[in-house]
């Protein structure tokens, strides 16, 4: 598109310029084509494109192999990182090919739009992409459309533009079609006034250079106001006149289709990156035919039918309900439809439309591309530990007690840390032991972002990561938080950490009062120090700590039961399981002589709750502290007459809750508590029946049934699963490698 420049806009060379303005969809595959084409054609001395000026240093990476689309601009506001803005683009975005062309060529390339320090100043709330102008019409597609008679504005864009497959340029009719809905250069909103007459002010100095020939790749919307003549230079100095400013960087970062398919920010999202990008790749009719290749091929992939008679009834059918629908050729609404008619159902179309319509494809940045330091040390220990970034989630198994699983273990805890979640540590998954973890990576743009505003606390991901938990320590009130700092620092391989947060620990334990946040400590401590052995980390200032908040423990947890209700004493009782774990984990030496005597003054006490009694005198039984005969005993006593119900119900809640075997296996126990059912008054019974049904409803369903038949005086079968007669030498043979697994001595 040439037009005459107006007077008093000329510049001084004798012959004006030509003007070419190729009006764009964001992320369009037809543009991106036919902004090429054009480019090829018209061969412009200088490029101007859309994009904010600021960020025209960076477009000197796009030559670089290592930069692969979809890429974004991050600009951020220095000093304030949470403000910040991206601008993706995609293989398929008319500006990025613009981009290339200029580069491949040598050409001048200019950005033209509103600088971000200018932006990004005005937004005091700051985002993470930029909006699209408003619209005095609301979308002008729509009111394109409507007045072709087609109701949907994105079928009806596509149609003219983004699926042809010539790539013929057609920005004259869409500068024409957008003037006519527009209807002039004034814009609709502050906002966008002020980014035009920037664009404008780019387009005068362009002007002004001498350069003969002038393209301009915008938005389609904007032609109208870049058109010459253009206004008075001096409408747009005044609105432009004392903008605010800040200070940003701008940087190159990886961007994603997954993102890409969004519904708003700068240029606009795609529904269906995944589709476009096949589209500016296989234009024409025969990219239907191979869109459907490609999706036989992942169903296959995925165990599903597709033969080529499928690919070709396919594409017969994509064709017909194109011209049925009155369409000029297939869009993604016809090959979809065929798809799931012909070749996929519903489990295949989810398929296609996750992995082929929006896709899982990531960009690439070069690793000396402009970052701040510590995003450059956490891509060089990203590379290092072979931790690949995906927009997709992927899980990861990781053995600790190999160099590489612990070198990504090490990383991931520090992203941890420090608050970047990459990777989320699942629980319950994988083996038992702690020498495995299992971790789901996904990275999100937006992490970016949370680096750049974490790069004050140190310039490498381990320093950083200690100089935020550091902070955090100092900052920390709990006793249970500073062990879960030390805990991630024994995690995250930390040694600059521990030792201060371990100081801290010491000190706030001596001074805490409540022994059942000392309680609370001990099983993560326990866990770190089971987990620091396998991982080959020095933990011993933790041992020195656990030592001394055992010592504690051993010394508050009488009077820590003492005159507990109902839900502080359900409290306890885990509290009490817990600190009989936490030793059996470390092998410490208490669970074998002060812990059993501790839980024995528990049992005798009538000021403690019968929940508690009860679990203590279990946690004997289990430990080995107590023989059959001292629990009987103790049970005995806890359910004669001289002791409430309710205290009696109690006391059998916490010795027998979540498991029944200690009655299967032990029938005196079980008739000293069917006598004590059995004696019950009735309204005792009414009262106390809830409680009992609780406790022995948890237990296991073969459990309950051989408690059952016991009850009922009848014979519980134990099949031996080999028939009548054994062969006591191979028996004798299998209980040698059993004793063996088990370690018990021969």
């Amino acid at each position: 598109m040439t037009s005459p420049l107006a007077v008093g806009n000329a510049p001084p060379a004798s012959q004006p310029p030509e003007v070419h303005l190729l009006g764009i969809r964001h992320h369009g595959p037809g543009s991106a084509r036919s902004v090429v084409r054009a480019l090829d054609a018209l061969q412009p001395t200088v490029v101007l494109v859309e994009l904010p000026a600021d960020c025209e240093a960076a477009l000197s990476w796009v030559a670089h192999e290592q930069l692969v689309p979809p890429v974004a601009l991050l600009g951020y506001v220095v000093d304030q990182p949470h403000r910040a803005a991206f601008l993706p683009f995609a293989e398929f975005s008319p500006e990025w090919q613009a981009f290339v062309w200029a580069q491949q060529r040598d050409v001048p390339l200019r950005a033209i739009d509103l600088p971000l320090a200018n932006s990004l100043a005005a937004d005091s709330d700051g985002g993470v992409e930029l909006q699209l102008a408003d619209h005095p019409v609301g979308d002008p597609l729509a009111a394109l459309a409507a007045a072709a008679g087609d109701p949907d504005p994105e079928r009806w864009w596509d149609d003219v533009i983004e699926h042809r497959g010539d790539g013929a340029p057609s920005f004259e009719a869409v500068a024409e079609a957008m003037t006519a809905v527009r209807g002039g250069w004034e814009a609709a909103s502050a906002r966008e006034s002020r980014r035009e007459a920037f664009m404008r002010q780019s387009l005068r100095k362009a002007m002004h250079e001498g350069h003969e020939r002038i393209a301009v790749v915008c938005g389609a919307w904007h032609v109208p106001a870049l058109a010459l003549p253009l206004p008075p230079a001096t409408v747009d100095a005044a609105t432009l006149r004392g903008l605010p400013k800040v200070k940003v960087g701008v940087s190159w970062v990886p961007w994603t289709h997954r993102r890409l398919a969004a519904t708003t920010g700068y240029g606009a999202g795609v529904a269906s990156p995944g589709w476009y990008a096949h589209v500016f790749r296989h234009p024409g009719a025969t990219g239907v035919s191979r869109w459907f290749v490609g999706a036989a091929r992942l169903l296959r992939h995925h165990g599903l039918s597709a033969s080529p008679d499928h690919l070709i009834a396919a594409t017969r059918t994509a064709g017909a309900l194109a011209a049925l629908r009155g369409r000029p050729r297939p869009g993604l609404g016809e090959v979809l439809d065929a798809a799931d008619t012909v070749m996929a159902g519903s489990t295949g179309l989810a398929l296609i439309q996750r992995e082929l319509v929006v896709g899982d494809a990531i960009g690439e940045v070069p690793d000396d591309a402009p970052q701040v330091p510590l995003a450059r040390d956490l891509a060089a220990q990203q590379r290092k530990a072979r931790l690949k970034v995906q927009a997709d989630a992927r899980t990861v198994e990781l053995d600790v007690r190999t160099p590489g699983g612990r070198n990504r273990s090490v990383l991931l805890h520090r992203l941890r840390a420090l608050g970047v979640r990459w990777g989320t540590c699942e629980e319950g998954r994988g083996t038992s032991g702690t020498f495995r973890e299992t971790w789901v990576l996904r990275w999100e743009p937006e992490l970016t972002i949370r680096v750049i505003e974490l790069s004050a606390h140190g310039t490498t991901v381990e320093a950083a990561a200690a100089h935020r938990l550091l902070e955090q320590a100092h900052a920390a009130t709990a006793l249970a938080d500073l062990v879960l700092i030390l805990d991630t620092a024994l995690l995250a391989d930390l040694p600059a950490v521990v030792q201060p947060v371990v100081a801290l620990v010491e000190a706030q334990a001596a001074h805490d009062p409540d022994v059942a946040q000392v309680i609370d400590t001990l099983g993560p401590l326990a866990r770190a120090l089971r987990y620091g052995d396998v991982r080959g980390t020095d933990a011993s200032a933790l041992r020195r700590v656990f030592d001394g908040l055992v010592v504690r423990v051993l010394a508050g947890t009488v009077m820590a039961c003492r005159s507990l209700d109902d839900d502080a004493a359900a409290a306890m009782v885990e509290r009490l399981a817990g600190v009989q774990a936490a030793l059996a984990l470390t092998d410490h030496a208490a669970r074998r002589g002060e812990w059993p005597a501790v839980l024995t003054l528990v049992t005798e006490r009538s000021d403690v709750h019968g929940l508690v009694q009860g679990r203590a005198a279990r946690l004997l039984h289990d430990g080995g502290a107590w023989n059959r005969a001292q629990v009987g005993h103790r049970v005995s006593r806890a359910l004669s007459v001289g002791v409430t119900p309710a205290v009696g119900a109690a006391f059998v809640e916490g010795f027998v809750a979540g498991s029944g075997t200690v009655l299967v296996h032990d029938r005196e126990l079980l008739d000293i508590i069917d006598t004590w059912v059995s004696a019950l008054a009735p309204d005792s019974f009414v009262a106390t029946v809830p409680l009992l049904r609780r406790t022995f409803g948890a237990f296991e369903p073969a459990e309950r049934r051989q408690l059952g038949m016991l009850l009922a005086d009848q014979e519980v079968v134990h099949g031996t699963g080999f028939g009548d007669e054994i062969d006591a030498a191979r028996a004798a043979s299998a209980l040698v490698t059993v004793r063996q697994m088990l370690g018990v001595a021969q």
